[in-house]
């Protein structure tokens, strides 16, 4: 996809407890008669939605305030099943940062948003990062997972490019939803990389450190 084909007005699909990063691909259940409609339209249309998580309020509000940041998703499969719900798979593009809501009669809400900050997530050329550099953080991660009960098919992650490999994991990590906006709001792969070593450093001093006496 290049910039001048990015939409300057997206649907988005607020959803708590969801986050998808750029090139990594997620299955999405949808059954709630607005998001029906929303992809729907979509699928008439570029295919394009916005997910972004709403902020974490206490009192649950009818319209939730969202995170200023999401992620703009294609959707490269559809299936609709006999009960009427739709199962989509949804690739992440590009980040987007929300600029205002747009009033319209449309069940879903729709945002005019900017992704001017985050056109390297559309670049293909791979960043320079080795896996000997995070093989460290890997080995944390991959005890973190283990311990959680989480199983990942490490081997084949390996086959992936780096940058789809960090994301893959920050997505799929049992870190809080807190901890996954940092990561997904982190400018560039190695600061991702960074900030998923610092946040390990907390959850290995809590999971492996928990036999100490107090």
């Amino acid at each position: 996809m290049k910039k001048i084909e990015l939409p300057k007005k997206i649907p988005v699909f607020p959803l708590s407890n969801f986050i998808i990063f750029p090139k990594t691909t997620v299955p999405l259940n949808i059954f709630e008669p607005r998001y029906i409609d929303m992809i729907n339209e979509s699928m008439k249309s570029n295919k394009l939605i916005g997910m972004i998580q709403p902020r974490n309020l206490r009192n649950e509000q009818l319209i939730p305030k969202l995170h200023n940041i999401g992620c703009l998703g294609k959707i490269v499969s559809f299936k609709e099943t006999e009960d009427g719900r739709y199962l989509v798979e949804l690739k992440g593009l590009i980040r987007f940062e929300i600029i205002e809501e747009i009033k319209s009669e449309k069940k879903y809400r729709e945002f005019e948003v900017n992704f001017q900050n985050f056109y390297q997530d559309l670049n293909e050329k791979k960043e320079e990062l080795k896996f000997s550099d995070l093989e460290l953080i890997f080995k944390d991660l991959k005890s973190l997972f283990e311990k959680r009960g989480f199983i990942i098919n490490w081997k084949e992650l390996e086959k992936q490019s780096l940058d789809e490999t960090i994301n893959a994991l920050a997505m799929a990590s049992p870190f809080s939803l807190e901890e996954k906006q940092v990561l997904l709001e982190a400018k560039n792969l190695d600061i991702r990389k960074n900030k998923i070593a610092e946040i390990l450093s907390t959850y290995t001093h809590d999971v492996f450190n928990n036999t100490t006496l107090q």
